[in-house]
């Protein structure tokens, strides 16, 4: 494995695992999380899923940006959806899927392209490569 040279270390706190407390250690994020309804929770307080979405969608728009050219972004969006399971009893996994709207795009094509470079340069799809599904979508 390729060694990282660490610019930024983001550190968070959970307490109380789903049902619990998250805080970032500068309290810029400091959050109730609850598990959602779909899975037996009740669903009033934001979750892990969602700060991840959050975060793929967030980095995937940076990446996107790295990689656009002259390709102009505005109006653009990124959407993440998260998706939580099962492989059975006991073993739980995620999936995601990643919709790129890119209006000023040549065409749809072209805005697939940029998603997929997108995808091989942002640490988020790095760091699920392999070990997650991660669909990847230019949307109109």
């Amino acid at each position: 494995m390729e060694k990282l040279n660490i610019d930024y270390t983001a550190v968070a706190i959970n307490t109380g695992g789903r049902k619990g407390h998250v805080k970032t250690d500068d309290g810029k994020l400091d959050f109730e999380v609850s598990m959602p309804k779909e899975i037996g929770g009740d669903g009033e307080k934001t979750n892990p899923e969602q700060f991840f979405a959050a975060a793929y969608a967030s980095c995937f728009g940076g990446a996107l940006g790295a990689v656009a050219g002259k390709t102009s972004l505005r109006d653009s969006e990124v959407k993440a959806k998260v998706h939580l399971g099962n492989y059975g009893p006991g073993s739980f996994g995620l999936a995601v899927d990643i919709e790129v709207k890119i209006p000023h795009a040549e065409s749809l094509e072209h805005a697939q392209k940029l998603a997929e470079a997108a995808h091989e340069v942002c640490p988020y799809s790095k760091a699920t490569r392999g070990n997650i599904e991660v669909k990847v979508k230019a949307i109109e």
